[in-house]
C-alpha cells in the first residue's frame, strides 16, 4: 500500500459546511424542477444526509420513455455543468433500453426510472427515513441549460 492510499483510507471527511448543504438542496430543488419540466413523474426529492455516507440528497423521478429518460439526464448534466458541478458521472445513459439512469453530481444523485424499476428498486422504502424535501413551491421550474 503506497503513502499516498494509506492517507486517503486515514483521513477523516471534512466536516460538511451549512452552505454546502444550503447549496446542494438548492440544486436538487432545480434538478427536480428541470425533470419535472422535462415530463417526469413522481418527482420526490429526499434529504438522505446522515443515511447514505456518499450523497445528501436523491431526487428520484419515474421517465415516459428511453428517449425522455436520456433527454432529462444529459439535461440535468448541462445544467449542472452550467452551474458549477464540474464532476457529474452518469450511469446507464450509455444503453439504448434503459430502466435506470442515473446522474451523480456528488452532493445530488438524480434517478430516474422506468416505472417498473421505480417499482422494483424501490429507494423510498429503502431510504424511509429520509427526509422529504418540498421542492415544488420553493421556486419555479428550473430554467433549461442553454
Amino acid at each position: 500500500m503506497t503513502e499516498k492510499t494509506k492517507e486517503l483510507r486515514t483521513r477523516k471527511p471534512e466536516p460538511e459546511s451549512p452552505q454546502r448543504k444550503a447549496a446542494a438542496r438548492l440544486f436538487a430543488i432545480e434538478v427536480a424542477a428541470l425533470a419535472a419540466d422535462t415530463r417526469c413523474t413522481n418527482v420526490l426529492v429526499l434529504d438522505v444526509s446522515g443515511l447514505s455516507p456518499v450523497t445528501d440528497f436523491f431526487v428520484i423521478a419515474t421517465g415516459t420513455s428511453n428517449r425522455q429518460m436520456h433527454t432529462v439526464v444529459t439535461d440535468i448534466v448541462e445544467y449542472a455543468h452550467a452551474n458549477g458541478y464540474k464532476s457529474v458521472a452518469t450511469a446507464g445513459l450509455d444503453s439504448t433500453i434503459v430502466q435506470w439512469i442515473l446522474a451523480d453530481a456528488i452532493d445530488v444523485i438524480f434517478h430516474v426510472f422506468s416505472e417498473s424499476a421505480r417499482a422494483f428498486y424501490d429507494l423510498e422504502t429503502l431510504y424511509a427515513d429520509a427526509k422529504p424535501v418540498e421542492w415544488s413551491s420553493h421556486r419555479p421550474a428550473a430554467p433549461k441549460p442553454a
